[in-house]
């Protein structure tokens, strides 16, 4: 029952703004306003136009960033970090895990029992939280005490049917989706904050050491083996499934990539090379910027205003955390110069960030089609251009080289 209210109530509300988008059309069309705000619609099309030209363009700027990473620490705009992983799962491993994915907004807990080739995924649980926004610009000690609190209460509730030898102490891999730099497989001090957080006196430490102090501080009989960005854990998490896995790409609250490189391909790796031959190659890609990236007048007014003006650009024209805010600035600079919402503007169009990018992903992806059908140009703005970038990963031999590309779904539809 409740469902279906919800879905009566979802009808209703997607009903209701089609038939008032429809209204505010026709006045603003006999206003005069209507040219105005095609105007800035188009406006905003041909400056996020990505011909297969400025792709390259894009690509081939990457690639030259990509090996200047690889060459030198601070060679580049692109940190590609090495990451001490030179073997990924092969889909054999059994036991008991526990896992930590620490990422963004939330945080996720979660215990896994393997069984090996034959059973693989024998069972798992786990729970998100989220991260009170005073603690993403709070102290360390508080942000990982709050999760060290969340993780003991995960342990907790362990059942029976999770089988940990008798022995031996629990074992966590801590995804940390934040750029680090990695100084073996279960340690790394953190480079800077991105998404939002901005944490004092936490850059430049080990973030294994802040987080198991905190596991101290709960009695939790812990330990962590090992130290990943989320990037590197889907890679694993791919191979784990299919062998022929080499890269991956995180494209979520921000968006990085990574993949498999030749270890003697690697001219800043000092060490020996690794029995594999192979290292995995954290890119921490969102630094990327060119002279190619189309940025709108939106994307740069968006960087001036954050909180870390000038970096992450990559980051802040195609993540999640900053795609909804792209969608305000266009819908207000209508509302200022199209009168697109009626004489006034609504003052919650005035508030930074109100508009998160998840509130799109529960769009059913049809009735959002059809809504744009009957709306015709007017919804273009919050349909075509939420997602006005997209990443396209192409593997080329042996070298990852990486563009931008425009999501244009009047192309889908004539395809």
């Amino acid at each position: 029952m409740g469902k279906v209210a919800v879905g009566a109530a979802v009808v209703c509300a997607a009903a209701a703004c089609a038939v008032a988008a429809l209204v505010v059309r026709h006045r603003m069309r006999s206003s005069g306003r209507w040219a105005r705000a095609m105007e800035i619609l188009k406006e905003l099309e041909e400056n996020c136009a990505t011909p297969i030209g400025k792709l390259r363009q894009v690509a081939d700027a990457m690639t030259v960033e990509m090996l200047a990473g690889l060459a030198s620490e601070g060679g580049s705009k692109l940190k590609m970090l090495i990451s001490y992983v030179d073997n990924l799962p092969k889909g054999d491993e059994t036991g008991l895990f526990y896992a930590l994915d620490l990422g963004g907004t939330n945080f996720r807990v979660l215990r896994v029992q393997l069984g090996g080739k034959g059973g693989r995924v024998v069972k798992q649980e786990f729970e998100e939280v989220s991260i009170p926004p005073n603690l993403m610009v709070g102290s360390s000690s508080e942000l990982f005490d709050f999760i060290a609190a969340a993780l003991a209460k995960f342990v907790a509730s362990e059942g029976e049917e999770f089988h940990l030898p008798v022995g031996r102490q629990r074992e966590l891999g801590f995804t940390f989706s934040f750029p680090v730099k990695q100084t073996s497989i279960s340690s790394g001090t953190l480079i800077k904050w991105t998404k939002g957080f901005a944490i004092n006196g936490t850059v430049g430490e080990d973030v294994v050491a802040e987080l198991t102090k905190a596991i101290e501080r709960q009695g939790l009989d812990m330990r962590v083996t090992a130290l990943v960005n989320d990037t590197i854990g889907t890679l694993a998490g791919g191979r784990y499934y299919d062998n022929d896995v080499v890269a991956a790409v995180i494209l979520g609250t921000g968006t990085n990539a990574a993949y498999v490189e030749h270890a003697q391909a690697i001219p800043k790796w000092h060490g020996l090379l690794p029995k594999s031959g192979k290292m995995v190659i954290n890119m921490e890609w969102g630094n990327f910027r060119s002279s190619h990236l189309p940025i709108t007048e939106y994307d740069q007014a968006l960087d001036a205003e954050s909180l870390n003006p000038g970096e992450q650009i990559f980051e802040k024209l195609i993540s999640g955390m900053y795609l909804g805010e792209i969608v305000r600035r266009v819908l207000l600079k209508m509302a200022e110069e199209a009168a697109l919402f009626g004489d006034s503007i609504p003052p919650k169009l005035e508030v930074q960030f109100i508009l998160r990018f998840d509130i799109w992903n529960m769009l059913p992806v049809e009735d959002t089609k059809e809504l744009e059908a009957e709306m015709d140009t007017y919804c273009q703005v919050t349909y075509l251009y939420t997602c006005h970038a997209v990443v396209c990963l192409v593997l080329e031999e042996d070298v990852v080289t990486l563009a931008l590309c425009q999501f244009d779904p009047a192309a889908k539809r004539n395809n």
